[in-house]
């Protein structure tokens, strides 16, 4: 479920988390905007909807956010939020298209309310180079540009372990949230995203703790990501 459709609790805790990562960035006094990466240890743990709602409630909060679809191999931002497939973030990569060509605005919110509209960037064609693109200075360039544009911008990262273009985005951003589920997540594979993430020099902020049990139900769907979905695209 995406911002209104949640239940209080699962707002409410959106709303700590909000605190929590602009608590983080008390001190920074560059006033530019900030650049937070999503990702997780294995597939299936919901961060691409962990990400949906941590951008709807900086939005809602009046805050300017930009969500770029960092996963150019399993997109699936553009059938969620019914958007245009293209172009996105490769097309921008290999220089086909302007930054106003890519950019697309999600609106959503409760009924009686003022809309809540957030910026996307879908991933756009499907590249047979992904890691490449995201290494590349044009990524450098994208991003510097962007942060002169909004509060928050936000990045959905493929699963660390499985594709390594998590860690390549993750030493280009301010800080990176980990999202682990509830009888879901491999200790195993979490130590190992730490370790992976250490080594780029990647600032990790916290966890989101996925799937807790709340009142009987639970508060976010399975998520919708395979191991053999990556290692068939690498």
């Amino acid at each position: 479920m995406i911002g209104p459709r949640l239940s209080f609790a699962a707002a409410e805790s959106y709303k700590l988390l909000r605190t929590n990562i602009m608590f983080s960035f008390s001190d920074d006094t560059s006033g530019e905007g900030k650049v937070i990466g999503v990702t997780s240890s294995v597939p299936g743990e919901g961060k691409s909807m962990t990400l949906l709602n941590l951008a709807y409630t900086f939005a809602e909060s009046r805050k300017s956010v930009l969500l770029i679809e960092g996963d150019m191999r399993l997109p699936t931002l553009a059938n969620r939020l019914k958007l245009k497939q293209g172009p996105g973030l490769s097309n921008l990569l290999v220089g086909l298209n302007s930054i106003n060509d890519a950019i697309q605005k999600f609106t959503t919110g409760k009924e009686g309310t003022k809309p809540v509209t957030v910026d996307v960037i879908v991933a756009g064609t499907i590249p047979p180079n992904p890691s490449e693109l995201l290494g590349s200075a044009r990524l450098d360039s994208l991003l510097a540009i962007l942060k002169k544009n909004y509060d928050y911008i936000f990045i959905d990262q493929p699963p660390v372990t499985v594709v390594t273009d998590a860690l390549i985005t993750s030493n280009r951003t301010d800080g990176t949230i980990i999202v682990v589920r509830n009888n879901h997540t491999d200790r195993g594979a979490l130590a190992e995203t730490m370790r992976q993430l250490k080594l780029v020099d990647a600032r990790v902020l916290g966890f989101v703790y996925n799937g807790a049990e709340s009142g009987g139900g639970k508060y976010y769907k399975k998520g919708y990501y395979k191991n053999k979905d990556y290692y068939n695209k690498t």
